[in-house]
């Protein structure tokens, strides 16, 4: 009975899609004459029927997108792979490209295989369903594992017999097989080569190690032990011994300790139990003190302690040393201020304790201290760089004797991220945004370039957002683009000048259209400033109205550590089953958010309230402007974490607009919840802007309706950010509806929180009973 009632409603989707060219076609999306549109207030019944079709939906639209990207498995040589496709019913296809020749074909016949398969072990293997993995080629024949059991099998006779041990499991991995080539060093902000775990000096002559919380040092083979400190107390002992690579100088530091202070939450339900359990977490929240660092260097020429000319390192934990290559007296470390307004890197004299900045950045907002990144060439004495100093993120080559600085790239956009540098051909390997005039900002695009800044090569011409993975020797990739309305497109490529060598696939999303879903419409308009483009997504309802206006849901997620609206094919979430309700929803990353220019970012600072505000509210009028049945009498929001702080944030501090928020596990006060991402946007030290700012402070501001969502073991926010919120709207004699769930960590409620968050939309922004869930309306 399901199946036929299922079938019928596909063929009634089906039909749907062909009358509704609705899709991204002009016509249906034309607006009216504003004069008479009557705002869409579904009946109890209608809405019933609503939230049936949702719940279909949320069914039928599963695995309907097909072949939307390619894990290409490189062979051993580098110029071939395969890569296998799920398609309809869980059926799989493999297929095998030669990226020397460019063609590609069916691995090997499945079914064939399927029938030597179950011949050879007597049980049925279903061909069309086959589940390979460790898939090697050896001439004319595959080894691959099948379940538990390794395999061979000759691919011209199809005689497969089973392997007594495990063939060499078949890994993409960077850096197998040389992923990287003869001189790549892939990103890491942090080397470690000579961080040693034990205080045995690189030449394994000299023990240096902690004694009663001093600095000791020994000969190795065994002889009288040298102390080098006398001072070191329990309360600030000495510590973390790090010897330079020639065994002529280590490290040590006096530490001033920190303990980071607990937050505590209640486990009310715990099974089999009959009191709610207590626990507890070390978080650090803004204005917390750190542990600090005082730098000494100890020389085996000399026996006392020398003291490095610079302040306590008392911000993000110990420094870490990088010893010039060529001649071990001199090291350089990282260190990024307090607040977050000043990064360094300071070059120190071993010898004499001196030091000197070879980098030194200041700003007046904020340096994204998660996104510096700093490559240190091993024979040059240079730095790659990567930096927002000129107001867009851009790579610099530093030189590390003359502290000279070069660009290696520049122009108003936006370096996304440094995937390698060849220090042999002098080349960073890197993607960015921004470049491609009329292109969405946000679309990423990968590219390679000389350290001098010549020879920029766009590797992913393409217009849309790319995904690229490289084959084990570089020669090749494999990039995927797409865009939120735009199937994915995935092609093979050469690294050397980025040509074309064959299409290998596109996905096929027939199905899913077949089902009369909506592409999203990707919508730009200007922010406050009247000239900056803010970019978004609009998810309509299947079978909408557009003689009748309806109601906004923005989904909002405003941190700024980074952009949130997809920009890869969309293909049915939350936002569109939303939708279906009776609602446009809407997603737009307003200023303040990262990946664009540095004042665009830079709007958060000291003013995360802000949350982009001005430019998502004339962002949603323009749509409104462009289509009339776009209601902005009726708005409302949904957010998760900061996304929660700022969905309660647009009832506060914007009643005019906003009517209606569902507000998850937020963090409502800024000092509240944990110190690097608070100190990050809201600066340091704590001060009357962080109070101005909490919601919790201005909850007596409320007009609109809210739904507080909170899961009482959240260990990412504090629970208590919410209760507080609450608290404060029952001291302001405010009305508001508030869910806890029990055992729930860090989240949007889950299946049942999702379940309130459309009931309270439907109730408010719709304006009709939601189902009567303790009647089994539904």
């Amino acid at each position: 009975m399901h199946h036929k009632k299922l079938a019928l409603t596909l063929s009634f989707f089906t039909a749907l899609a062909g009358a509704a060219e609705a899709q991204s076609g002009p016509l249906a999306d034309q607006a009216p004459a504003p004069a008479a549109m009557a705002a869409y207030r579904p009946s109890h019944a209608e809405i019933l029927d609503r939230y049936r079709q949702a719940a279909l939906m949320d069914s039928v639209a599963k695995n309907t997108v097909f072949k939307t990207g390619v894990q290409a498995h490189w062979q051993a040589g580098g110029r071939s792979f395969w890569y296998r496709n799920f398609l309809k019913d869980s059926t799989a296809e493999y297929i095998y490209v030669d990226a020397a020749t460019g063609k590609k074909q069916p691995a090997f016949d499945a079914t064939r295989l399927a029938g030597a398969l179950a011949k050879a072990s007597g049980k049925p293997v279903d061909g069309s369903r086959l589940r390979l993995s460790d898939l090697a080629f050896e001439g004319k024949a595959i080894t691959f594992r099948l379940n538990d059991q390794y395999w061979k099998c000759d691919l011209t006779t199809y005689a497969c017999s089973a392997l007594d041990r495990p063939v060499e499991a078949d890994d993409d991995r960077p850096g197998r097989r040389g992923a990287y080539g003869s001189g790549f060093r892939p990103y890491s902000r942090w080397n470690l080569n000579y961080i040693k775990g034990d205080s045995v000096s690189p030449n394994q002559q000299w023990v240096a190690f902690i004694k009663d919380h001093d600095v000791y040092l020994r000969p190795k083979a065994g002889g009288a032990e040298q102390r080098f400190t006398t001072d070191g107390t329990k309360e600030r002992p000495y510590g973390s011994i790090i010897w330079s690579p020639d065994s002529k100088y280590f490290l040590g530091y006096r530490i001033d300790p920190r303990e980071q202070k607990e937050v505590y939450y209640v486990l009310s339900s715990v099974a089999n139990t009959t009191r709610g359990q207590l626990k507890s977490q070390r978080y650090a929240q803004p204005g917390d003190e750190f542990t600090s660092y005082e730098m000494f260097v100890f020389s085996l020429q000399g026996g006392k302690p020398l003291k490095v000319q610079t302040e306590k390192h008392d911000f993000l934990g110990m420094p870490y040393p990088r010893w010039r290559p060529s001649d071990n007296r001199y090291f350089t470390y990282e260190k990024a201020d307090r607040g977050h307004q000043r990064f360094r890197i300071i070059e120190v004299d071993a010898l004499t304790g001196a030091t000197r900045n070879i980098v030194e950045e200041k700003t007046n907002t904020f340096i994204y201290e998660q996104r510096i990144f700093t490559h240190y060439l091993q024979n040059t004495n240079e730095i790659v760089w990567l930096t927002e100093k000129d107001g867009w993120r851009q790579l610099y080559l530093v030189d590390g004797l003359s502290a000279a600085i070069k660009p290696i790239t520049k122009g108003e956009w936006v370096v996304r991220n440094v995937d390698s540098v060849d220090e042999k051909k002098r080349e960073v390997w890197f993607s960015a945004s921004g470049r491609n005039p009329g292109e969405d900002p946000y679309n990423v695009h990968y590219y390679r370039v000389g350290l001098d800044g010549k020879g920029l090569v766009e590797l992913t011409p393409a217009e849309g957002h790319h995904q690229v993975t490289f084959s084990p020797d570089r020669k090749y990739f494999v990039d995927t683009y797409s865009q939120p309305h735009v199937a994915p497109v995935t092609e093979l490529r050469r690294t050397a000048d980025g040509k074309l060598v064959m299409q290998l696939e596109k996905a096929d999303i027939s199905a899913y259209l077949a089902t009369g879903i909506r592409l999203p419409e990707v919508f730009r308009a200007k922010g406050r400033d009247g000239q900056t483009d803010i970019w978004g997504v609009v998810c309509r309802p299947r079978n909408f109205d557009p003689q009748k206006r309806y109601p906004v849901i923005e989904n909002i997620y405003a941190g700024p550590q980074d952009a949130f609206v997809p920009k890869s094919f969309m293909s049915y979430g939350e936002m569109q089953s939303l939708a279906e309700l009776g609602f446009i929803v809407v997603q737009s990353d307003g200023m303040g958010t990262a990946n664009r220019s540095k004042a665009f970012h830079d709007v958060c600072w000291k003013n995360l309230a802000d949350a982009g505000f001005p430019d998502r509210i004339a962002w949603i009028r323009a749509l409104a402007d462009k289509y009339p049945y776009v209601d902005t009498s009726r708005v409302g929001l949904y957010g998760t974490s900061a996304g929660g702080q700022n969905a309660m944030g647009g009832l506060l501090f914007h009643p005019e607009f906003y009517k209606a928020a569902v507000s998850a596990c937020g963090c409502h006060d800024n000092r509240i919840d944990k110190q690097w991402w608070n100190e990050q946007w809201m600066g340091y030290p704590v001060a009357s802007h962080y109070d101005e700012q909490s919601n919790i402070t201005n909850a007596h501001k409320l007009q609109g309706q809210v739904l507080l969502i909170v899961g009482e073991a959240d260990t990412n926010v504090p629970p208590e950010s919410t209760y507080r919120l609450a608290d404060a709207l029952i001291q302001s004699g405010k009305s508001f509806d508030f869910l806890t769930v029990p055992g729930m960590g860090h989240g949007d409620g889950g299946p049942y929180g999702r379940k309130k968050k459309r009931d309270f939309f439907v109730k408010n922004l719709l304006a009709v009973d939601p189902p009567n869930r303790n009647s089994n309306e539904l």
